[in-house]
């Protein structure tokens, strides 16, 4: 029987907030909501179309969202991370304020694999690598 990755879950502050990160910037479709799963978490399965991975954002309203610095980060491909970047830095014209970073990422990775950062708004980061050709 084959085994697949189906999806990896990331506790969330407030899920509408999340979802709505996770749209905007990354590309990601909710895929199905739960108000209440069978141990009293608000659910959002998010997918990004081609993509069979999915990221499940969960919420509880009595679940404090603290994890140690740098210990989880997620990653999305992109065919070309220059426009991709300057589209997240056009995002803040919309009232979504996207810091990309480390500062000099478009000089730091000019040869070879090229990827920068963002950070969601509870603090997970999400790398963006390039498809190299």
């Amino acid at each position: 029987m084959p085994v697949t990755f189906d999806h990896t879950r990331i506790r969330v502050s407030n899920l509408e907030q999340s979802i709505d990160w996770y749209c905007r910037t990354c590309g990601f479709e909710v895929l199905r909501r739960t108000d209440k799963s069978p141990s009293g978490n608000q659910l959002a399965h998010l997918a990004i179309p081609g993509s069979d991975h999915k990221l499940e954002l969960t919420y509880s309203p009595d679940f404090e969202v603290k994890f140690p610095e740098d210990l989880i980060h997620t990653c999305i491909r992109v065919d070309d991370i220059n426009a991709y970047c300057e589209r997240l830095e056009g995002l803040e014209a919309d009232g979504l304020a996207v810091q990309l970073w480390p500062a000099n990422w478009r000089e730091r990775f000019i040869d070879g694999k090229k990827m920068a950062f963002i950070t969601d708004p509870d603090g997970y980061e999400v790398e963006i690598l390039e498809h190299l050709a």
